[in-house]
This record gives structure tokens, sequence and C-alpha cells, in this order.
């Protein structure tokens, strides 16, 4: 999502981060196969390390976007009341609306992943800037 706006030209514009919903990976590095599949799409991530999503990153931001229905009821665990429709899975932004992005951990298809990550993205991207995030 970071090189979207870049390419957009709207970075400034935008506050992207990642955050674990679980405590299983926290302080860990990305995943080596994604960590690949990153370095092959020239995306540097070695510094990146997981870190706990918190109750204060709903004040925070204005979208949490979770890949999965898991993610989803661990952000609503953490954040509690979801007032403000903040807490959105990454491919309702798509034109069919439905489907979570399937866990490469399970089924070791990083490419797959890739795909439907960038397709959420890109619809993300859509929507911020014809509801006029980039203002």
């Amino acid at each position: 999502m970071k090189r979207k706006v870049e390419d957009a030209g709207v970075a400034d514009q935008f506050e992207i981060a990642s955050a674990a919903t679980s405590t299983e990976e926290l302080g860990s590095p990305v995943y080596p196969g994604t960590r690949r599949l990153l370095e092959r799409q020239g995306i540097d991530c070695s510094a990146k390390r997981a870190r706990q999503m918190n109750r204060d990153d709903y004040d925070r931001y204005d979208l949490l976007v979770g890949m999965d229905r898991e993610n989803i009821r661990n952000m609503r665990r953490i954040v509690g009341e979801d007032p403000k429709g903040k807490i959105r899975m990454l491919l309702s932004f798509t034109d069919d609306h439905k489907g979570e992005i399937s866990d490469p951990w399970y089924h070791n298809d990083f490419d797959q992943t890739w795909k439907e990550v960038n397709l959420g993205c890109d619809a993300l991207l859509k929507y911020c800037l014809e509801n006029h995030w980039d203002d």
C-alpha cells in the first residue's frame, strides 16, 4: 500500500502501518516466504518487526483493515466497539465486496496472496481517493 500511494503521488496524505492482531509473532521479522516475495518486488522489509495492534490505533487511524475474519474478530476484541465503522476487510473495497485474503501460512502460495493483497490495495486506494481522503 505504501508503494501504491507513493506511485500515485499522495504518500504525504497517508499514514500506513501494519500491526498484528494476535500475539504469536510479536517482535518477529517478516515471514521468510513473504520476505522473499517482497524482495522480488523490490520492497525492503528487513527492519520490519511485528507489533501488537492496540486500542489507541482506533483513534489514530481512519481505517483499520484486516485480511480475514479472524483478523476482524481480533481487531474488534482489541478496540471494542466500532461506532465509526473503521474496521473493514481489505477485499470489501473490491467490486465483488467479498472474500478473505488467503493466508500463505496454510497453503504456501505467496504469489496468490500477493495478487489478492494487490487487488485489495488498488481498490482501497481508489476508495480513499474517491472519498477525498487525499485532501
